[in-house]
């Protein structure tokens, strides 16, 4: 595959860069790619793996001649992280990031990026609840959505070289507005970790039920909650934080549904549950349409391979 950008830099080394390191590598779509992570533990074992071509010890030294910066942090810290590379970012590159919250992200980061470098958000719809940089794999974003955030006035060229290169990675793209971003991302990703988190503190503070049994029996639904609770959680701190307005609002309506189903199951309304339930399904058997997720069981879950 053609070459898309002769240097990238990865800024943060969790899952989803040391995912697209590889996923790179895979298909050939850069040069050199060189990394950087606050953590000199976390840059030891990227050296050890073999991620990135180069692993620096300054953000700084990561970007210098770089013509993709893919910011890859928690969202509470882009705009501290902007600033420290801002001064070395070359005329003509361009920044992006990969957050899961974009309104915040493009008010710390804008203002900061130089004239003459291009800043294109974009956020891959893809992840694991395992983090750090040996959790990464080539195929995590295979038929995968990465969304691309383009500012007012934004170079579009720059925009299109992006989603080239997110195609390369093996996403599909799309083009989306900031603010209705942010309202999706809370529907399909940060309410459902929010509900995940709330239904394991419930059954943590049910002294009715062991934690023994708790373990013993969780294959029967409580397995997949605490599978989404097990995410990072600096990541999902910030990500609330960050999307306050989106997530009250979609809260708000969540709230709302629940009261009716518990007011359905008070009366004894089965032709409402009925008819609920099976309208939700639906969107099940849509999402297995669409090719995001498998009927084939996952119970084992085995470990993908890089």
């Amino acid at each position: 595959m053609t070459q898309i950008y002769p240097k990238v830099a990865l800024i943060g080394l969790g899952l989803i860069a040391s995912s697209m390191f590889w996923a790179m590598k895979r298909r050939g779509v850069a040069g050199h790619v060189s990394g950087y992570a606050r953590s000199q533990e976390t840059r030891d074992t990227a050296r050890r793996i073999g991620l990135c071509d180069t692993v620096c010890d300054s953000a700084a030294e990561a970007v210098t001649e770089a013509d993709l910066i893919v910011l890859a942090v928690p969202v509470g810290v882009m705009g501290k992280v902007a600033a420290q590379i801002a001064p070395y970012l070359k005329p003509g590159a361009t920044v992006t990031d990969v957050g899961s919250v974009k309104a915040s992200v493009v008010g710390m980061v804008a203002p900061l990026i130089p004239e003459g470098v291009h800043f294109v958000p974009a956020h891959p719809m893809a992840g694991t609840e395992h983090s750090g940089p040996e959790s990464g794999f080539a195929t995590l974003f295979d038929n995968r959505w990465c969304l691309i955030v383009p500012q007012d006035g934004g170079d579009e060229a720059a925009v299109e070289r992006l989603e080239s290169f997110w195609q390369a990675l093996g996403s599909n793209t799309e083009r989306m507005e900031l603010e209705h971003h942010d309202l999706v991302c809370a529907v399909v990703s940060h309410i459902p970790h929010l509900i995940a988190y709330t239904m394991v503190g419930v059954a943590d503070d049910l002294r009715r039920v062991s934690d023994q049994e708790v373990i013993k029996f969780s294959a029967a639904g409580f397995r997949d909650f605490t599978r989404i609770a097990a995410s990072d959680p600096t990541m999902w701190r910030d990500v609330f934080l960050t999307n306050k307005d989106a997530t009250l609002e979609i809260l708000g309506r969540f709230t709302e549904e629940l009261f009716a189903l518990q007011r359905a199951i008070r009366t004894g309304d089965g032709e409402q549950l009925f008819d609920y339930f099976t309208r939700t399904r639906a969107i099940r058997r849509g999402i297995i349409d669409a090719g995001q997720d498998t009927e084939a069981p996952d119970f084992g879950r085995t470990k993908i391979e890089r």
